[in-house]
């Protein structure tokens, strides 16, 4: 009894201490951010774009940065979300009895995920130099789109295995098509899909790599998808590369920023998610 309650008291105690080191730095990056952003953040950094002489300290904003970063991931997200839900419906749905396939399709969307964010961006900037592309808004959010393809598939893969078979079993008994009983499915899942929208998105805004070679950089806003745009990411690196004290100031309140935004889209999806759970059946 003592041995147990020993091993009980200790397991606690390491349960304690590791939630504390992980909140803790949580707070660590958090508050470093806010004290060392906050004294830089006016309207200007969230209304103008950067001005002459923007990174040597001199007056603008990031809100080409800013714009450019939504566009991105918002972009990169839909495309990606359009065509992984289909390949994780047909995972499912559509290979009933090919467990030998669908399993080697889950490993590659696996090794996939576990591929560094440069990669993709290398891949996307060898295709834009074989057709001729330059680094644009498009090239951007294809090279995004594929960064966070495998998250969409294998967390939509996820989520559908938690649907009961009987559920499944009933749509079908009733003599609903395949494609029918996989919107029952999506109903049901809905929760999850806002979940793999979140993580998604948080990946495609805070990346810097795969945007790199892809998107370029601009001080404009862009109107068009063939037009270079600027990044959340890509501005705080070259603010912080800065010797001058007053831009990287407005580095650490770019990650203010990039920071509230991600912190925004999660306390949104937490609603939606809760919004929608109540009518899951």
């Amino acid at each position: 009894m003592r041995r147990r309650k020993a091993e009980e008291l200790f397991f606690k105690i390491l349960m304690l201490i590791a939630a504390i080191i992980v909140c803790g730095s949580f707070f660590l990056i958090v508050g470093t951010i806010f004290a060392k952003g906050l004294p830089y953040m006016n309207l200007d950094m969230l209304t103008k774009t950067p001005g002459g002489g923007f990174y040597i300290g001199k007056e603008g904003g990031i809100l080409n940065a800013i714009i450019g970063s939504l566009y991105v991931a918002g972009g990169a997200t839909i495309l990606g979300l359009l065509i992984s839900i289909p390949v994780a419906i047909f995972i499912n749905m559509y290979m009933n009895g090919k467990k030998f396939l669908s399993d080697s399709l889950r490993v590659a969307f696996d090794v996939l995920f576990g591929i560094p964010s440069i990669v993709y961006g290398a891949f996307g900037f060898l295709i834009m130099v074989y057709f001729g592309f330059r680094a644009s808004l498009l090239g951007g959010i294809i090279a995004v789109t594929l960064l966070v393809i495998p998250i969409l598939v294998r967390t939509l893969d996820e989520v559908i295995g938690t649907v009961p078979l009987e559920l499944r079993d009933a749509a079908l008994s009733l003599g609903a098509t395949r494609w029918e009983m996989a919107k029952v499915v999506l109903r049901q899942i809905r929760p999850g899909i806002f979940t793999a929208i979140l993580l998604s998105f948080g990946r495609a805004i805070g990346d810097v790599a795969s945007v790199l070679f892809t998107a370029g950089f601009s001080d404009n806003i862009p109107t068009s998808l063939h037009e270079p745009a600027a990044t959340l990411p890509l501005a705080i690196f070259f603010q912080l590369s800065s010797p001058v004290e007053e831009v990287q100031g407005r580095g650490y309140a770019s990650a203010l920023i990039l920071t509230i935004i991600v912190l925004v889209i999660t306390v949104l999806s937490e609603i939606l998610i809760k919004k929608f759970s109540k009518h899951k059946s």
